[in-house]
């Protein structure tokens, strides 16, 4: 197949690893020094854990036009960035896009490009189950040995997910498909929120953090709240193991959190290193609006905000 990932950072990079080894002919569209690290050395990724180095060659773009086609696009970035690129993807006439990452407005994104393609666009959201940061040119990807992708449409199964299957068909990948994304993608959001607010809650003594209980208590209790925000509006938490991790199996998710915190790389993925402040700013911006939705209190999350610097903006 002819691929496209949109975006090549940390989980672009992998997910195009992934599909090159499948087999597909893929192409990332990268910005700045980024083509040239492509361009030259090929898409060098460090499996941290799997203790080699990967070095694969890809065909790399720096502007998407309306007239190159692909089977298949990936867009891979970080949320703020996603509506910029929606209108490079609208005036595109390739058909089958997928829009993997953190995510809090699926529906509008959707609406837009449904409404300015001249094609008709199969959209799908998703997320990849892996992390890791940029280090002097090359991925450092943190992963299991299988990483997974939670995908799918809003509210409906996808008629296209035969499409997406090709692409992974010759891959060691998994896809789990879910016929609500948005509800996914929001109790992702309710979860990662407090985690990354461990950092400035411990003045970044993640070490530290691994014995505080009252902290971690806290951000259990967060995660409780934001569950019951999403709960009040009518969402699902999804997948539901997720709310009972919070209420019926805190002790697990406490032990969860000190192994997290007590590990060198679990420490680095909660550091300013592998988390974008930007990010996680647009994310809170959106929890917040649904909280004034819900009209609903939310004392240990609020505690936990007030820690974080790029929240007093």
């Amino acid at each position: 197949m002819r691929v496209l990932v949109y975006g090549a950072g940390v989980l672009g990079s992998y997910l195009a690893h992934v599909l090159v080894q499948g087999g597909n002919d893929v192409t990332m569209l990268a910005r700045g020094r980024r083509v040239d690290e492509l361009q030259n050395d090929g898409l060098v990724i460090r499996h941290y854990f799997q203790l080699r180095t990967t070095v694969d060659k890809v065909n790399v773009i720096s502007e998407l036009q309306p007239e190159d086609i692909f089977d298949l696009i990936f867009v891979v970035m970080k949320y703020p960035d996603f509506q910029a690129v929606l209108p490079a993807l609208a005036a595109n006439h390739s058909r089958h896009v997928v829009i993997a990452g953190n995510n809090a407005s699926p529906a509008e994104m959707l609406s837009y490009l449904e409404g300015n393609s001249p094609v008709e666009k199969k959209v799908a959201f998703a997320f990849q189950n892996s992390a890791g940061w940029r280090e002097n040119g090359r991925i450092i990807s943190v992963r299991a040995p299988k990483v997974q992708m939670a995908v799918g449409g809003l509210g409906e199964e996808l008629s296209w997910r035969s499409v997406i299957d090709q692409a992974f068909v010759k891959t060691k990948y998994k896809l789990t498909y879910y016929k609500d994304m948005d509800e996914w993608l929001k109790s992702h959001m309710i979860m990662i929120l407090p985690l990354n607010l461990i950092t400035p809650a411990s003045g970044g003594n993640l070490r530290q953090a691994a014995g505080n209980k009252k902290l971690l208590n806290q951000v259990i209790d967060a995660i409780d709240e934001g569950h019951r925000v999403l709960e009040s509006l009518g969402y699902t938490v999804t997948p539901a193991s997720q709310s009972q991790l919070a209420r019926d199996k805190r002790k697990l998710l406490y032990i969860g959190l000190k192994v997290i915190l007590a590990t060198p790389p679990g420490r680095i993925l909660l550091s300013d290193k592998a988390v974008s402040a930007e990010e996680m700013s647009a994310l809170h911006h959106a929890f917040n609006e649904l909280k004034q939705r819900a009209n609903i209190s939310t004392p240990n999350w609020d505690k936990l905000a007030s820690y974080a610097s790029y929240l007093q903006i």
